[in-house]
């Protein structure tokens, strides 16, 4: 399973980086050789540009949505247009996991001409607290996380690797379950300690590390960090709390886990 940052930039696309989205790659063994399976999660303002040096649109096999916040998943309008206008011809459904409401907000951002045409380019899917669903040879488990809105973290397995993400979300028992064990843990820290006092919004590096830390996670990497966010500060307070590996998420890093090397 190889993991790819396509953006990590939190709240809004930063200088460096687009908003939340990250590639998932899996290898299938088939009768005729190995087929490769490609898997978005969230698809945030930006992008869908930066996601086209890793894949073509038309070559992903899903989309998963944690929430619907437009940083993890405004750019599913712009990937609506690529798949159905293509000059090489539409490409087949893609299956699109997120909250009950994802095709109504999809159409709401990009008009009224797409609520008659969506279904033809998107099979829209519900996710659901501790739903277990697969996409080729990955099994995905999704649960609630703590945050304002409908939200969901993910647990994505593939022959005994796991990837956990928290998506967006405070301290929650549901994020340590998907992260229990996992050898990487891609895991939100846009707060800081002492400046940001909202609770049930987002995680600061401290809270971070300490699921981190309960969860017995094997690697922890730091995203959706603001602009306005100093990285060190969120690394820093993620080290004080979780001894093992830890890093900061950078657009364009690429993890190949076979036990989490790093590429």
């Amino acid at each position: 399973m190889k993991l790819t940052i396509v953006g990590c930039s939190g709240s809004f696309a930063g200088p460096e980086s687009p908003a939340s989205s990250y590639l998932i790659e899996a290898e299938e063994k088939t009768s005729g050789g190995s087929r490769t399976w490609r898997v978005v999660v969230d698809l945030g303002s930006g992008a869908l540009g930066s996601l086209q040096r890793f894949a073509d649109p038309g070559s992903l096999d899903a989309v998963i949505v944690s929430h619907l916040h437009p940083d993890h998943f405004i750019d599913l309008c712009g990937l609506y247009v690529a798949r159905r206008y293509d000059p090489r011809g539409a490409a087949p459904r893609l299956p699109v996991y997120g909250p009950s409401d994802t095709a109504e907000r999809v159409i709401a951002a990009y008009g009224p001409e797409a609520e008659t045409a969506l279904p033809s380019v998107y099979d829209v899917r519900e996710l659901t607290d501790g739903g277990v669903f697969r996409i080729g040879p990955l099994t995905i488990t999704s649960r609630t996380v703590n945050h304002p809105v409908p939200a969901f973290g993910l647990r994505i397995e593939h022959e005994g690797v796991v990837i956990a993400y928290s998506g967006d979300s405070d301290s929650c028992s549901n994020l340590i379950e998907l992260a229990r064990g996992a050898d990487l843990f891609l895991s939100e820290a846009s707060f800081v300690e002492g400046r940001d006092e909202n609770r049930g919004v987002h995680l600061t590096g401290k809270r971070a590390g300490e699921a981190a830390t309960e969860a017995d996670v094997r690697r922890l990497v730091l995203t959706h960090i603001p602009v306005w966010t100093d990285t060190d500060t969120v690394l820093k307070e993620a080290r004080q709390a979780y001894l093992g590996p830890v890093e900061a998420a950078q657009a364009g890093a690429t993890y190949g886990l076979d036990r989490v090397e790093v590429r």
